[in-house]
């Protein structure tokens, strides 16, 4: 990070603008975003969408797993997802504070809804894959672009460089309430090298590529002949045809004392004791596949999906009755805590999730991301349609 930019070395940063410059207290900081990328966007109105909230399905009902068989061979590295129809979002929350699971709100009313079958990558796309990807068609991740002074008008020019967010906790307890004790914009930090210019991936094939903007995952899909998923194909995929269970792998967080993902341990966000053998991110299947053979589809890194995020959207679906047939998200994108940026809905949760602070490791429960960000703790799978389409 730049102590121009900043004020100080260690000023730590939460999703704002790093461009942009503002006078708070007195003193002139950097308001850091998830990414310097950042274009300046115009809120979108929410009044299309209903604002009183529908009678939602009183609880998960069963799910009912197409029998249809993969058509053809199953392409490497994918499984065959069968589809079918179930219930869609996050168990009642229990009594924790904003940042708890009440901040999952935006993940019900549980509604009904079918997919087709699909296939998807076994595991998220890996250093190695995407380095592959990198060498044959030469492409340039968000994160290494120099962002543009005509894009950003008035922006000082040693503001206007080139890196990424990466998660820096604090070395003794802080309060939860300012994600700015914890994060911090690192100049040359991109997906080669994750924690900054002097980290690198070396060796670290097999762990999951981050620093990874939406369109940068959208190249390599492209790339690669698949596509992102929808949130509907990825939330019936992690649930390994299963119904209501409130973890990937069934209704314990650790049956039998077994670590079934990695997530944080100890207290957040100052110190990570790394139980279930990892601090911070890890390789991927590391830990045991759901029912559908799908590694990681909690905790470790955030995924992309292609739906825009709105926390309305399930209000909608509900609204309309009936089940919601193969739902691709809402036309336009609104988060009412920063109208005027166009997120897409994330899953999965990360290795920061904790019941302290990020409990959504939790199936059923949804994350967001502005569409030029990337972090140290995102990344991206890929699906493919049955009859091979990229739409």
């Amino acid at each position: 990070m730049s102590a121009r930019t900043a004020g100080h070395s260690k000023r730590r940063g939460a999703p704002k603008s790093w461009i942009t410059i503002t006078l708070l207290g007195g003193v002139v900081i950097a308001l850091l975003s998830w990414t310097v990328g950042k274009r300046p966007t115009t809120a979108t109105s929410v009044a299309a969408f209903p604002t009183t909230t529908p009678r939602a399905v009183p609880s998960f009902a069963p799910t009912l797993v197409n029998q249809t068989a993969a058509p053809g061979d199953v392409p490497p590295g994918m499984v065959w997802i069968p589809g079918g129809e179930f219930s869609m979002g996050a168990n009642d929350p229990p009594a924790m504070d904003e940042v708890g699971m009440k901040a999952t709100e935006d993940a019900r009313p549980i509604h009904r809804v079918y997919v087709d079958g699909f296939f998807m990558d076994k595991t998220d796309v890996t250093n190695a894959q995407f380095a592959r990807f990198i060498k044959a068609s030469g492409y340039v991740t968000v994160a290494e672009r120099t962002p543009r002074a005509e894009d950003f008008p008035g922006a000082p020019a040693e503001n206007l460089i080139a890196g990424s967010v990466v998660f820096a906790p604090p070395d003794h307890p802080v309060p939860l309430n300012n994600q700015f004790q914890w994060w911090t914009y690192v100049r040359g930090a991109n997906w080669r090298h994750p924690l900054g210019p002097d980290s690198n991936i070396k060796g670290k094939d097999n762990y999951p590529v981050v620093h990874i903007a939406y369109e940068d995952a959208q190249a390599y899909a492209k790339w690669a002949g698949k596509r992102l998923p929808t949130e509907a194909e990825w939330e019936f995929a992690a649930r390994g045809g299963m119904a209501g269970k409130p973890f990937t792998w069934g209704d314990e967080f650790r049956p039998n004392g077994m670590w079934m993902a990695n997530t944080h341990q100890g207290h957040f966000p100052n110190s990570d004791t790394g139980a279930d053998g990892y601090v911070g991110i890890a390789p991927v299947a590391q830990f045991p596949p759901n029912g559908y053979g799908l590694y990681d589809m909690a905790g470790n890194v955030w995924q992309w999906t292609a739906d825009w995020y709105r926390p309305d959207y399930y209000n909608k679906l509900a609204a309309q009755g009936g089940i919601a047939q193969n739902p691709k998200g809402p036309d336009s994108p609104y988060d009412p805590s920063e109208p005027g940026q166009a997120k897409k809905v994330h899953r999965g949760g990360s290795f920061l999730c904790t019941d302290q602070y990020c409990s959504r490791y939790i199936v059923g429960t949804r994350g967001k991301g502005e569409v030029s960000t990337g972090t140290n703790h995102l990344g991206f799978r890929c699906v493919r349609s049955a009859k091979g389409a990229m739409t």
